[in-house]
């Protein structure tokens, strides 16, 4: 059965390529479209139901990222793909502390545009290795700045990203497994190697500084 995606942006020209990209993939349709917050959350409602939102990080009456939120809020079990022009670390970053399980750049290749919509169906983030490096490097091995002293995250495998993002949510192990298809027991090994790498002492360490990225993404 097709997956069905909404697309929000507040460029008609943009709506129609993304329309065009996804209506001619087996599999995947778009089952609305809008230009704004207010109409995404009225489209949102609307049967069928998205299982996939694509959002502009930018729209004309407010923030792409507080959209997420919302669509989050009203809709939990509604992954959001975000899309900008920008390329910037901070955009990311609080797009996934909002509740994102991808960002990309709307110059991004069809391919890869198509690879991260499937992977977020999947149950998976999506982030390009660019920002991905970007929001935590490898040489520097912090989350923020450099200079601060924070734990290394660069040798963070992908899916122990993964978990990391949904720690920082206040997600717990059970919820964890649900969504990327775990096992609890896989779940906590996970948190284990996490908190080896970050050097955090026990799971509430590792729960404090998740949320504290999140907060302040």
């Amino acid at each position: 059965m097709a997956k069905n995606v909404l697309i929000v942006d507040d460029h008609p020209v943009v709506r129609r390529g993304l329309r065009e990209l996804l209506d001619g993939e087996t599999g995947l349709q778009v089952v609305g479209e809008a230009a704004s917050e207010a109409e995404a959350l009225e489209v949102a409602e609307r049967e069928p139901a998205p299982d996939l939102a694509l959002v502009d990080v930018h729209l004309q009456d407010g923030s792409g990222i507080e959209l997420v939120k919302q669509l989050r809020s009203q809709h939990e079990g509604l992954p959001v793909l975000v899309i900008s022009m920008h390329d910037e670390t901070l955009y990311a970053e609080r797009a996934l502390a909002a509740g994102a399980h991808g960002y990309i750049m709307k110059q991004a290749p069809e391919e890869e545009m198509l690879a991260a919509v499937r992977r977020i169906l999947d149950g998976r983030f999506s982030i390009s290795d660019e920002i991905r490096e970007r929001l935590f490097p490898l040489e520097t091995g912090t989350l923020t700045d450099a200079s601060n002293g924070d734990p290394p995250v660069g040798r963070l495998s992908d899916r122990e990203l993964e978990v990391f993002l949904l720690i920082s949510r206040g997600w717990a192990p059970r919820h964890i497994a649900e969504k990327l298809h775990l096992s609890v027991k896989t779940v906590e090994t996970h948190r284990r190697h996490i908190r080896r790498k970050l050097g955090l002492e026990n799971a509430a360490e590792l729960r404090r500084y998740a949320v504290a990225w999140g907060q302040e993404a």
